[in-house]
């Protein structure tokens, strides 16, 4: 009997073509399986999945591992949710997720149940979840591949984890529903991916800003002669690393922008980073509607058939549900595309006035001396928050000079009451900077 799930209609179509063709590679370049060695595993982990109750999730927490494809095929056809979980998950984290998933075992989904749990940050303790069906995460699958143009011709490689919405979204569902094969990896270091990239012959290289960054560090390197696609996304790509890389490798980063609650957003097709953020223009079957259209920066709603269903266990139907979902960036419009320029909790409320720390970066940075700065807002008993930066600066630049600087220019309820000079921003494993957490460790410390 023939499934009724997109996914596996996809998958049975890839299989009648490539069968016997190699599907995952391992980092010398050996076939590790094939698609009908994939669905040799698939057909054995229905039959160790046994009876199941249909609706129960099944986590998957197994890194980078092949057995990833066959994994996630089997839970489609015994309609067993999956929950993908990085390694470094802890098992309490673990259990607390698998406990909110397994409620939805009991929940009434209106004949539409989920297929996809992804774990993502919220506001409490408990853990929040976006649901999917299948046919959202082919829509985004689809949207990926046609605006990138992978087809089944490429070679992806997966040094990115496939527990990520990022790695999910460009490697498995790519690998199941258009035949394109991946190299698995599990070396997370310049040199080896660099070595890897060259000896397996990849095509396309889904990476972050930190490896960018790190391989334009690196002396020697190999030609890299078959790969032709190089993709960014996880944290803004800064135009300095676009352009140090591409002069290095001949070859141009594609920024990507996306989000889990929704899969690609943006895609730089040129791959020219013209400026620190930016994501170039919408992604195919999508459509991205500006807020306030006259604002310097404004949010988004974007529009999709990739957009999941809700949140869950505590939905917020006003920021995603029903083919939308509203990111929590500041996005601003420019002639060649759009710019990540901040978050929306990123603006600070200083006695009931909203400052955008994106403006008062830009000002920072016209002080001679300053290489970097970060500005962000921290509690204030009088004023609510006051403006605090953390700046990267070049020999003899001081607080106070930077502080004038900041008074000449700005409203005394724009300028920054404190600067911070650091040796360099400090950024999470993802590369990111985050505010928050800038916010809470300069919280009363003194300059």
């Amino acid at each position: 009997m023939k499934s009724g799930d997109v996914l596996i209609k996809a998958w049975e179509e890839t299989l009648a073509r490539k069968g016997d063709s190699a599907a995952i590679f391992d980092t010398r370049g050996a076939v590790s399986l094939t698609f009908r060695e994939i669905e040799e595993q698939a057909r054995m982990f229905e039959q160790k999945f046994g009876a199941s109750d249909p609706g129960r999730v099944n986590a998957i927490q197994i890194g980078n591992h092949p057995d990833w494809p066959a994994t996630f095929i089997a839970s489609l056809r015994k309609r067993l949710p999956v929950l993908p979980l990085d390694k470094s998950v802890s098992a309490q984290e673990r259990d607390n997720a698998i406990a909110i998933c397994n409620k939805g075992a009991e929940t009434d989904w209106n004949g539409r149940p989920p297929t996809f749990f992804k774990l993502t940050s919220g506001t409490t303790a408990e853990p929040r979840l976006i649901r999917f069906r299948s046919e959202q995460l082919l829509a985004d699958c689809d949207n990926i591949c046609e605006t990138m143009g992978i087809t089944g011709a490429d070679r992806n490689f997966a040094v990115i984890p496939l527990s990520h919405s990022y790695g999910f979204s460009n490697l498995i569902t790519p690998l199941i529903a258009r035949g394109v094969p991946m190299v698995l990896s599990s070396d997370p270091m310049p040199r080896a991916i660099l070595h890897d990239l060259e000896k397996t012959g990849a095509t396309i290289f889904p990476g972050m800003p930190l490896l960018y960054q790190a391989c334009c560090e690196l002396e020697k390197i190999p030609a890299l002669d078959r790969l032709r696609l190089c993709i960014s996304a996880g944290a803004p790509l800064s135009a300095d690393v676009a352009r140090r890389f591409s002069e290095k490798f001949r070859r141009p980063i594609h920024s990507f922008y996306g989000s889990s609650e929704c899969g690609g957003i943006c895609y730089d097709r040129e791959g020219d980073t013209v400026a620190d953020g930016f994501v170039g223009t919408a992604m195919n079957g999508l459509t991205i509607d500006i807020l306030e259209p006259a604002a310097e920066a404004s949010q988004v709603r974007v529009r999709s058939a990739a957009v999941g269903d809700g949140y869950f266990p505590q939905p917020n139907e006003e920021k995603l549900g029903r083919g939308f979902f509203f990111p929590d960036d500041l996005l601003r419009k420019t002639e060649r595309g759009f710019r990540v320029v901040g978050r929306v909790s990123d603006v600070i409320n200083v006695a009931g006035k909203k400052v955008n720390p994106v403006e008062i970066e830009a000002e920072l940075l016209c002080c001679t001396g300053v290489k970097q700065a970060i500005v962000f807002g921290r509690e204030s008993s009088l004023r609510n928050q006051e403006v605090v930066a953390c700046v990267v600066g070049g020999p003899g630049l001081t607080e106070s000079s930077v502080l004038e600087f900041c008074r000449r220019r700005l409203s005394g309820w724009r300028a920054p009451k404190q600067i911070f000079l650091v040796a360099e921003i400090p950024v999470n494993e993802r590369g990111k900077i985050s505010r928050r957490e800038l916010a809470q460790k300069f919280a009363t410390e003194k300059a």
